[in-house]
């Protein structure tokens, strides 16, 4: 035998008053079981934001459904409970399926949209010549100076070494060609 139902008389009567349609009941209801359905959805959710939210919802849906309470069934908590639990499970599933759709949606725009290999090529290209223009119009020694810095990835001091010039000359050359190429290129001061 199924042990007895504790049911609070106060919350009972309040709910057949909601089913009723008596508004004026629903405050009562509201107090005695909000903090349950609260409660039951942080423990699902663990987000008090979507908690609060999904409790607003089976408040509602409490106030809408008020007539399908039983209490020879179980008490106002245990329903309430378990309309949170419901939807609080409900809302962790949607927000799943969101993140999966859109994961989906992102997978699919990357596989639909390659980039085109030859506009990458052509790109570089491009920017390959510029420069190249760009560096022809260096004095020799700015151009020698960077071209062995920059592509030759030599330290200063090695430069100077290979050039057989000072380190403030090299490091001249290289800022004042650095200052020309960027002039050339179009590239604006951040």
């Amino acid at each position: 035998m199924p042990p007895p139902v504790t049911t609070n008389p106060a919350v009972d009567a309040a709910l057949s008053a909601c089913a009723g349609g008596d508004p004026a009941a629903f405050a009562p209801v509201y107090d005695a079981l909000a903090p349950v359905a609260y409660g039951t959805c942080l423990g699902v959710l663990r987000d008090p934001d979507h908690a609060a939210e999904v409790v607003q919802e089976v408040m509602v849906e409490v106030w809408q459904t008020a007539a399908r309470y039983d209490a020879t069934r179980g008490s106002a908590r245990t329903w309430v409970a378990t309309l949170a639990r419901r939807r609080a499970v409900d809302r962790v599933r949607a927000e799943q399926a969101r993140r999966d759709r859109d994961q989906r949606d992102v997978d699919a725009s990357t596989a639909a949209a390659p980039r085109d290999v030859v506009v990458e090529d052509v790109e570089r290209r491009l920017e390959g010549a510029a420069v190249r223009r760009c560096l022809d119009s260096l004095t020799a020694t700015q151009r020698e100076a960077v071209v062995q810095a920059y592509y030759g990835g030599l330290t200063y001091r090695e430069v100077a070494e290979r050039l057989d010039a000072a380190l403030p000359t090299v490091k001249s050359r290289i800022r004042d060609g650095l200052l020309r190429l960027r002039d050339c290129l179009g590239v604006r001061r951040g």
